[in-house]
């Protein structure tokens, strides 16, 4: 299946410093607005079956709540251990109509 363009509404009410946990087809994905840009990334760890939404917004970072692993908006990489694996992230797009992520299948 090709990619395609969700639109998340939700992310418009997302003020500077904020998270927020939403589900699109059936993927629980975390948005969080950081300095007026708006990224997404699996809101689940990659390393324990936490959700991240539980955690902080460190800089453009996420901090596991379970046990501090801190995951790049950026990029999806973990930045400390114990989490080794990176999280996904999906591009998000600001247009004049809305917000939008773009999901695939793979």
């Amino acid at each position: 299946m090709s990619p395609r363009q969700v639109k998340i509404s939700e992310a418009e009410a997302l003020n500077p410093g904020q998270m927020l946990g939403i589900m699109i087809e059936n993927k629980p994905i975390l948005l969080a607005n950081i300095d007026g840009v708006v990224y997404a990334i699996d809101n689940q760890c990659s390393h324990e079956d936490a959700l991240l939404y539980n955690g902080a917004l460190k800089g453009d970072c996420v901090e596991c709540p379970l046990h501090g692993s801190r995951f790049s908006f950026k990029t999806g990489q973990p930045m400390e251990e114990p989490a080794t694996e990176p999280v996904r992230t999906y591009p998000v797009s600001q247009e004049k109509n809305g917000i939008y992520i773009t999901l695939s299948d793979n």
